[in-house]
């Protein structure tokens, strides 16, 4: 009992700072994930067993260059070519090899293109037309979140058939459905009440979201079990590290900015 109301509290602290941050000027959210990308660098950087200060000034250089520049569309493209080509060669390590060879070799790429730039393409969302729209991102954290609770929600109730049981036990089929049915729906919800972009975008960005989602916590779950912790931190009591919280979003975020990049040049 006490556990949950400790979760509890630490989830809602942690979506206001994150709505709060989102509504209040682009500045102020492009700020908040550098530091957020920065815990979750020091957490990742503890589980591949690497201390490299270098890094710390590779996130801060790209994040100026891209998040606060955004100095050339032609290199930001071709960062998210090198990331997406990544994260989907960390899906395929994740269906294909029992470990990752992230922990023997390519721990500098993974970290570099699997997170730092991920979470810089998180950034560049609600810019992505060229003015700062804060509800568009605030709109794919609701998505994202729907899909967790209630991927939690059904497979905990309803859940009979693993996901991946080799890598998280606890995930099922069903409460994977649970979760994308869910979110559909909310997204409806979302362009209505957003009155930016349609329905049929929205629902694009939640299957992404969850089906990219899922993978990403997935990913991250190899990671921590090869490493051999629980969690990546202990920064959000109840929840475990911050990077634990992030997971999904951040793995999902180039391919919801490739989505909408290429929605906005076809039309």
């Amino acid at each position: 009992m006490r556990e949950g109301i400790i979760r509890t509290i630490s989830g809602l602290l942690y979506i206001s700072i994150l709505v709060a941050s989102i509504l209040s000027s682009e500045f102020i959210f492009i700020s908040l994930f550098y530091l957020l990308g920065l815990v979750c660098l020091i957490e990742m950087q503890k589980l591949l067993h690497l201390k490299s200060y270098a890094l710390y000034g590779v996130q801060a250089l790209l994040f100026y260059l891209f998040s606060y520049l955004k100095f050339n569309q032609d290199a930001t493209i071709l960062l998210l070519f090198i990331t997406i080509f990544v994260n989907l060669f960390l899906v395929k390590d994740l269906l294909v090899v029992r470990k990752i060879p992230v922990f023997e070799k390519k721990k500098y790429i993974i970290i570099i293109f699997y997170l730092i730039s991920s979470v810089i393409f998180l950034t560049l969302i609600p810019t992505i037309e060229g003015v700062f729209i804060p509800k568009l991102v605030v709109g794919i954290f609701v998505l994202i979140w729907t899909n967790d609770t209630f991927a939690y929600i059904v497979g905990k109730n309803f859940g009979r058939r693993k996901l991946f049981e080799r890598i998280s036990p606890n995930k099922t089929i069903e409460g994977f459905l649970g979760g994308l049915i869910f979110s559909c729906g909310i997204s409806y919800a979302i362009a209505s009440f957003t009155g930016f972009l349609t329905f049929p975008i929205w629902l694009g960005m939640a299957v992404i979201l969850s089906v990219f989602g899922t993978l990403g916590d997935l990913i991250q779950s190899k990671f921590k079990r090869q490493a051999g912790v629980k969690d990546s931190g202990r920064l959000m009591p109840g929840h475990g590290g911050l990077f634990d919280r992030l997971d999904s979003i951040i793995f999902s975020s180039p391919f919801v900015y490739a989505y909408l990049y290429i929605l906005d040049y076809v039309s």
